[in-house]
């Protein structure tokens, strides 16, 4: 069921994201395809999903969802731009991102830093963007959230301290805050935009960003998994990268038996958190066990 359902919402968002781009045509029509093709590249459009199946445990009504939907769209536009500065060759080094040349390997790195600067800004675009169902107070309280996990306390932020973290012994806390920034930082935000859009009570917000923090730690703690035993064919990106960078890991500290152990956990953790919803966040559960389970 929930394939069927990912694959859904997957297109949902494809055609969403299709429909708010820049067409590839005018005096900019250079900066746009590179913002295109990384947006387009394929990807699992976890993030709006997320967004969108937070905004359906509170809400079904189909106006105010269609009006997450473009907030969620907005958030992968800021997950892409990490991605093509993540690969840049001042940051990760990266040649393959999803089974293709990365941004820089095919625009040049100025264009590829561009590009990432597009997207970021055209996301508060989308965000700011007047709409009927999702008033100026909620719109603005989205804003600041989804600003504040992208920030220098956020995904920013977390990529400071991983790449300072190459090749250093440091204690297993300074990974958890990379990760809780990194990465958790977004998707803990996606989880809360589609929640605030919707309308959530206290107790059902504070329920859902705390399954967003849990999610958030397994998909990374997957992520290290991963890259310390799957291939580049299937990643669509370079197995084992994290060894040859220095970095630290839940693999690297724990080994992989007990990295699998502390995903089942903040699984198991996050379905805690959603005890206080019916059926209506059946595909929240869901996506919990799927991001366990994942293998790219």
């Amino acid at each position: 069921m929930i394939k069927e359902y990912l694959q859904a919402r997957r297109t949902l968002v494809e055609n969403r994201l299709e429909a708010l781009m820049f067409r590839v045509d005018g005096p900019f029509k250079d900066i746009i395809e590179a913002m295109r093709y990384s947006l387009f590249a394929g990807g699992k459009r976890i993030r709006p999903i997320l967004c969108v199946a937070a905004a359906e445990a509170i809400t079904s009504d189909a106006e105010l969802l269609d009006e997450i939907l473009d907030i969620g769209c907005a958030i992968e536009c800021i997950h892409t731009y990490s991605l093509i500065h993540d690969d840049l060759p001042a940051m990760d080094d990266d040649t393959l991102r999803r089974g293709k040349p990365t941004n820089h390997v095919l625009f040049g790195e100025a264009t590829a830093i561009l590009a990432g600067d597009g997207l970021l800004t055209f996301a508060f675009e989308l965000l700011s963007s007047p709409a009927e169902k999702i008033g100026p107070a909620a719109r603005l309280r989205i804003i600041n959230l989804v600003a504040h996990a992208a920030g220098p306390e956020g995904m920013v932020g977390g990529q400071a301290l991983d790449i300072a973290g190459e090749n250093t012994d440091y204690p297993f806390t300074h990974l958890k805050t990379i990760h809780s920034s990194k990465t958790g930082a977004l998707i803990k935000a996606s989880i809360g935009a589609g929640a605030i859009g919707a309308g959530a009570d206290r107790r059902q917000l504070d329920d859902l960003v705390h399954y967003g923090a849990a999610i958030g730690l397994a998909f990374q703690i997957v992520d290290d998994l991963l890259d310390a035993t799957s291939t580049t064919e299937i990643l669509g990106k370079s197995a084992g990268s994290d060894k040859v960078r220095g970095k630290a890991t839940y693999p690297g500290y724990f080994g992989i038996e007990e990295t699998r152990n502390r995903a089942r956990s903040a699984v198991r953790e996050a379905t805690d958190a959603l005890s206080g919803f019916g059926s209506e966040a059946l595909q929240l559960r869901e996506l919990a066990e799927y991001i366990q389970q994942r293998t790219y």
